[in-house]
């Protein structure tokens, strides 16, 4: 602990990647760590939120858990980019889709990511910043996405700090500005990476259509999840 840069991580700083996939639950970076990276080694799990080390083709990459909601993304994506000189962290989670038109198991790849958070609050600015995605991911997740006939929606999504809403119509007024999907982390992960001068992109499965309260059959969830996260592992560089 005493050569690790912050106290929630404990890997030192040689010991992560350039590029840091970043799920949500610390459980599926172990099985994104053992199923596709070669010598994976943990390199953290200080509160239980797993990071692995390893290679994929080759190339080192870093998959490491960032809790659920704003404020554990915002800890962990700040801590990786500012303290461990991480380049590119990609999100690899699930969203609730907010249109009609979003099946089961797509990938939506935010474009920007609206908030009902304050997060955004502590950076003293004159307006409301638009935290969005950086495009040279984006644009290579599609690019790369179509090449491995995955089907991507790309669009602009909501990150909101509530699960369970007191009004649930208060989450659809958001779809009459063109709002796709929600989810509780992207947001936070946007703006640091732009505050740190860095890359961030979100891949993002629809697990749940809350239009047409669809549900993937957990059967269906893990190769979906694969999909997304093969999508993610083409973008290491």
């Amino acid at each position: 602990m005493g050569t690790a840069p912050t106290i929630h991580n404990a890997a030192r700083k040689e010991e992560v990647a350039g590029t840091v996939l970043m799920p949500g639950d610390p459980m599926r970076a172990k099985f994104v760590a053992e199923t596709f990276l070669e010598d994976a080694k943990m390199v953290n799990s200080v509160r239980g939120m797993f990071g692995f080390t390893g290679t994929y083709q080759g190339k080192k990459v870093t998959v490491q858990g960032s809790g659920m909601g704003m404020p554990s993304m915002a800890l962990y994506s700040h801590e990786l980019f500012n303290f461990y000189d991480v380049r590119s962290i990609i999100r690899i989670g699930s969203t609730g889709g907010l249109s009609s038109n979003l099946t089961l198991n797509t990938i939506v790849i935010p474009i920007g990511a609206s908030t009902d958070s304050n997060f955004q609050r502590q950076f003293n600015l004159p307006g409301a910043f638009s935290p969005t995605a950086s495009f040279s991911l984006l644009y290579q997740a599609v690019i790369n996405a179509k090449r491995m006939n995955i089907p991507v929606t790309v669009g602009n999504i909501l990150t909101s700090d509530a699960f369970y809403f007191d009004d649930e119509q208060d989450l659809f007024k958001w779809c009459k500005m063109g709002i796709i999907a929600v989810d509780m982390e992207t947001a936070a992960l946007y703006t640091n990476a732009a505050r740190a001068g860095k890359n961030a992109l979100s891949l993002l499965t629809v697990s749940d259509n809350l239009v047409m309260h669809e549900q993937m059959p957990t059967e269906e969830r893990e190769q979906s999840l694969v999909n997304m996260i093969q999508l993610a592992l083409s973008l290491i560089e």
